[in-house]
This record gives C-alpha cells, sequence and structure tokens, in this order.
C-alpha cells in the first residue's frame, strides 16, 4: 500500500481519487494511449508521480470541453515541450493544474472519501510550511475552486462538497480568530447580505487584510435583515465588506441594496464596499451612491493605502 506523500508517489486508488478517474479508465490511458507511464515496484503494483496525476487532471479537462484524447495529448505536449507557450487552448483552470502541489492533491483525495480529520491535518500541515499567504494562494483557493467544479459538473456528491468547504471554512476561521493585532489597528468589517449563504469568499478577502495589519470581524452567512445595520452602529468600523456571490439577496429582497445605500450615506467615516460577482452582476442595472461596487481585492485595498 503506498501512504500518498510517500515522497510524491501515489497509488492507482488515490490517483483515482484525485483525479475523478477510474482505475480503469487510468489504465486504458496509460496502456492504449501512453498517456503516462507509471513505474512499477517490484510486486508489480504502479505508482504515479506528481506529474502523472496533473497530467491526467489536464487531459482530462480537455477532454470535457470536447477535445479527443488524440487532440488533448497533442496540446498538453506543447505546453511541457514550450515555456513559451502561454496556457493550453481551452479552460485556463486545465492549465492551473501544473500549479498545483502535493497538498492539493492529497486533500482532493481525502476530500473524495469525506475525511474530516485528515483534511484538517493536511490543512495544518501546509499552513505551518508554507505561511498565510503563500497557503491561502497555492492550497486554500485552488482546493475550493476544484471542489466547486467537481459539484458542478456532479462528480462530487453533495455530502463530499459540503464537508471540504465546511473544514476549509473552520480552519479559515481558527486562523482569523487566534491573529494577534495592534490595539490601535483599524478594523474592517465584513459581512455576507441576508439569504446569502456563501462566507468563504469573505473570510478569505478579511485574512488579507488580518495580513496587513488590520483587525477583523465577520458576520456569517444569510444574518437576519438589519443585523449588518445594527452591529456597524455598535461597533463603528472604518471598512464594511458586504459580499453576494449570488443575486439571490436581491431577488429575495427588492430594495435590500437601496436600503444598505441610504444607510451607508448616512454613516460618517465609513467606508462600504460590495463585491461578489451576485453583486456586480445585479448592479449592471442599478449603482449605488454611497456603496463602491468592485470585486478587486486589490481595489480596496489600494483605496485604503495599505
Amino acid at each position: 500500500m503506498i501512504q500518498s506523500g510517500n515522497k510524491g508517489v501515489f497509488a492507482i486508488q488515490q490517483v483515482a481519487d484525485m483525479t475523478g478517474l477510474s482505475k480503469q479508465v487510468i489504465r486504458k490511458w496509460e496502456e492504449r494511449y501512453g498517456i503516462i507511464q507509471p513505474r512499477r515496484l517490484e510486486n508489480g503494483y504502479r505508482v504515479y508521480s506528481q506529474e502523472d496525476v496533473k497530467t491526467l487532471l489536464k487531459i482530462k479537462s480537455l477532454s470535457e470541453q470536447g477535445h479527443s484524447l488524440k487532440q488533448a495529448m497533442l496540446l498538453v505536449n506543447e505546453v511541457e515541450e514550450d515555456p513559451e507557450v502561454p496556457k493550453l487552448k481551452g479552460n485556463e483552470d486545465s492549465f492551473n493544474y501544473e500549479q498545483w502541489n502535493e497538498y492539493v492533491l492529497r486533500l482532493l483525495e481525502k476530500g473524495s472519501h469525506c475525511d474530516e480529520i485528515e483534511i484538517n491535518l493536511i490543512l495544518k500541515e501546509a499552513y505551518h510550511h508554507l505561511g498565510l499567504d503563500r497557503f491561502l494562494r497555492e492550497i486554500v483557493v485552488p482546493f475550493l475552486k476544484e471542489i466547486g467544479r467537481r459539484w458542478e459538473n456532479r462528480e462530487w456528491n453533495e455530502y463530499q462538497e459540503s464537508v471540504s468547504s465546511l473544514v476549509v471554512r473552520d480552519f479559515l476561521v481558527q486562523i482569523r480568530r487566534n491573529y494577534q493585532y495592534r490595539e490601535a489597528a483599524p478594523f474592517v468589517l465584513g459581512a455576507c447580505l441576508p439569504y446569502e449563504h456563501h462566507e468563504v469568499p469573505l473570510h478569505l478577502i478579511l485574512l488579507q487584510f488580518m495580513m496587513k495589519g488590520w483587525k477583523t470581524q465577520l458576520i456569517g452567512s444569510s444574518p437576519a435583515p438589519g443585523s449588518i445595520e445594527s452591529l456597524v452602529c455598535k461597533l463603528k468600523p472604518d471598512v464594511v465588506l458586504l459580499s453576494a456571490t449570488t443575486t439571490i439577496p436581491f431577488t429575495t429582497d427588492p430594495q435590500l441594496l437601496q436600503r444598505l445605500d441610504q444607510f451607508a450615506k448616512e454613516q460618517n467615516n465609513i467606508v462600504f464596499y460590495l463585491g461578489g460577482q451576485g453583486a456586480v452582476t445585479y448592479t449592471s442595472d442599478y449603482k449605488p451612491r454611497a456603496i463602491r461596487v468592485t470585486n478587486s481585492i486589490e481595489d480596496i485595498l489600494n483605496k485604503r493605502n495599505l
């Protein structure tokens, strides 16, 4: 039995869990098409490298986009043989597999089995090894994107998606709660809009503020109507970040944004931002006056002179 993380080699079942491909397909791609050439142990068992796994992921992504296996192999080889080629022809996510490291692959393996303890241990190991900035960029963001992709493509069921996402969320919450900041640090309050349940993007943004020396606090998913206004009045933050990854908050309560915009106008010395794909989509028709709409964390950080 090959253990994940054993010098970067994996057994075929682990590769199947990481890629979402069946063992039969992996063997077929190896034997019939020569897509990968795994090493064999003395007992005949195949062992796969990280590069083998990444190649399988790229071929799989391209084939899902409509390319034949032959075309996919040519595109992958084109990138591998020519470093000047910027990306694969097709969805850019297929090229991003090249940036994945062993932590992401191991998280996918354990996520496929809904192994909460192992997911948490891998996250802890990666965090202590890489530091917060690289941990977020190289581990958390790629893992969450792949969770979402597999859920949308019905490769993962609701339980697999939910367990993996919740373990990541809880780990990010733990980091924020234990992070040290100065008493005089500026204060940013993040809030999901009412009826919005996707809070992980806000955790990621608040952690970036935290790394810049800010005190942070989060109002979690789907807060009660009026709770954002109440907490802003009570806590007096310097910046308020409002988030809506879907348009559900606005379709459920058509007057929500107008009320929040009027409230923001009445707050002196507090800057309000609204982000998320749902917010950007909705505000293409309605432009708030006091709330600044942006989907770029860099835009907010630059305006705050951080």
